[in-house]
């Protein structure tokens, strides 16, 4: 049904339909800007997917329509090396399981990278769609926090996490 294609030039238009949309940022502190935007998508060019992650871009299968972004990428999560996911489907393609899909795609990836013991999503505790997609694909909510996204802006989310295999 789906595909995730490494992050590419042509890609830069679904982060204006994402990170631009007021809409689908009410949960993130708000749109970000079009220089915010250009600096993120040249930061997912120049950081291409290794065993630190990377940034992908999700493609039905059937004709290769983009419908969303999503990735995992290392970072501390108190006083630990972890892996974060992050993603965001398109409001046209919502309700469809095309999030789950991905989502369960990036826990298989990073299951088989030999970094870091656990992936953990961040999702506002009022975001009850991205609360729904990490149940679905696997992961253990941990229970409330706070959290940081973006820089200075302190939002209450569930840290949902999945344990990855052991090296």
């Amino acid at each position: 049904m789906i595909a995730l294609r490494p992050w590419s030039n042509e890609d830069r238009c679904v982060l204006e339909r994402t990170l631009g949309n007021p809409a689908m940022m009410e949960h993130l502190g708000g749109a970000e800007t079009a220089d915010q935007i250009a600096r993120r998508h040249e930061r997912y060019l120049h950081e291409p997917s290794s065993e630190r992650g990377g940034m992908f871009t999700i493609t039905l299968r059937a004709d290769s329509a983009v419908v969303g972004t999503i990735g995992f990428w290392a970072t501390t999560w108190q006083g630990e090396l972890v892996y974060e996911a992050g993603w965001m489907v398109l409001p046209e393609y919502a309700g469809r399981g095309i999030a789950t899909l991905a989502a369960s795609m990036i826990v298989a990836r990073a299951s088989a990278e030999p970094q870091y013991r656990s992936l953990h999503a961040f999702p506002s505790v009022s975001n009850l769609a991205s609360n729904a997609v990490c149940r679905k694909a696997g992961f253990t909510n941990r229970g409330e926090c706070t959290f940081e996204y973006p820089k200075k802006h302190f939002m209450q989310c569930n840290d949902w996490c999945v344990e990855l295999p052991c090296r």
